[in-house]
């Protein structure tokens, strides 16, 4: 379930006029931004877009890329974007750092459903007149190229069959192709690439019930190489998203210094899908709700936006 709290009824015009309010003049109020965009949907937040700008010829993305600053603002950018927009945008600032940042197109291929995931290429497309496949071949190399280009260019069935005689044969495959780290990357690839998710699950059932052992810890435990990371971070996706966001935002929050980046992305992207069950998920894993978690390591308006868009006043 999702996190934002939105009226189910609001004036795209108003809110267009009030946000230029709180940006007119020397400079912004922040609150006001904040109590309006932290409320609103994807589809009221394209409305007053193009209010703004019917009113005031002027991007109201723009404006406020001028008006704030840090950690806030680059939240705000990304929450105001259409959700399509916004994952090509976080697939190309991931594919200008090279080999080392495929965390998130994994994400974006193996989590988004076949027809988001081709919206999202479209939408980068438009953006960056390239194609999103073509970025990703151009920014990796080896096997792990074969194995993003392949994710991102897949369109899974999304039915509910499963064939069991399948998943018991690719399971086998999958444990001869994963064990003594032999290299044979190609079955893995392929089965990883062009299996509906659930045929997938009910493989890595299989595997973990034939060898004793989830076949995430066994990639691990045979490397750690970017295709073994790739690989074991597009099941984690694929076997349940949620657990994998938590994940995500425990790694974020542990140790010296805190990630940022990796905290917006999940909470900007999942607050209008199912931030409530990866707040759930969160909460007993850690025995801390998610928002005191996220309180204590960030601070100021970015703070406050967060909690806003989980729900939770600041």
């Amino acid at each position: 379930m999702a996190t934002l709290i939105a009226p189910p009824n609001h004036s795209p015009t108003e809110d267009a006029e009030a946000l230029r309010k709180a940006v007119k003049g020397w400079g912004s109020n922040e609150k006001a931004i904040i109590a309006i965009l932290s409320h609103r949907n994807a589809t009221q937040r394209t409305q007053i877009r193009q209010a703004y700008n019917d009113l005031f010829q002027e991007d109201l993305i723009k404006r406020l890329e001028s008006e704030l600053s840090g950690d806030f603002e680059r939240a705000m950018y990304r929450w105001i974007l259409e959700p399509a927009e916004r994952e090509a945008l976080l697939a190309h600032l991931a594919l200008k750092n090279g080999d080392k940042n495929y965390q998130v197109i994994v994400e974006i291929s193996c989590v988004l459903s076949p027809e988001e995931l081709l919206v999202v290429k479209r939408a980068y497309h438009n953006r960056y007149k390239r194609s999103l496949e073509e970025d990703v071949a151009v920014n990796t190399t080896g096997h792990l190229r074969q194995l993003l280009v392949g994710l991102v260019s897949s369109f899974r069935y999304g039915g509910n069959e499963i064939n069991a005689n399948l998943a018991q044969s690719e399971a086998d495959v999958l444990h001869e192709a994963i064990k003594d780290n032999n290299g044979k990357y190609e079955e893995i690839i392929r089965i990883l690439t062009t299996r509906s998710k659930i045929q997938l699950v009910a493989t890595f059932n299989r595997y973990k019930d034939d060898h004793g052992i989830a076949i995430t810890k066994k990639l691990s435990d045979e490397g750690s190489n970017d295709f073994h990371k790739a690989a074991g971070l597009a099941i984690s996706c694929i076997i349940d998203h949620k657990k994998y966001y938590e994940k995500v935002l425990r790694n974020a929050m542990e140790g010296a210094g805190t990630d940022e980046d990796a905290i917006t992305r999940v909470i900007v992207s999942r607050a209008e899908k199912d931030l409530k069950d990866i707040k759930e998920v969160y909460y007993k894993r850690n025995s801390v709700h998610l928002e005191h978690a996220v309180a204590k390591e960030t601070s100021g308006d970015y703070k406050t936006f967060l909690l806003n868009l989980m729900g939770k006043d600041d």
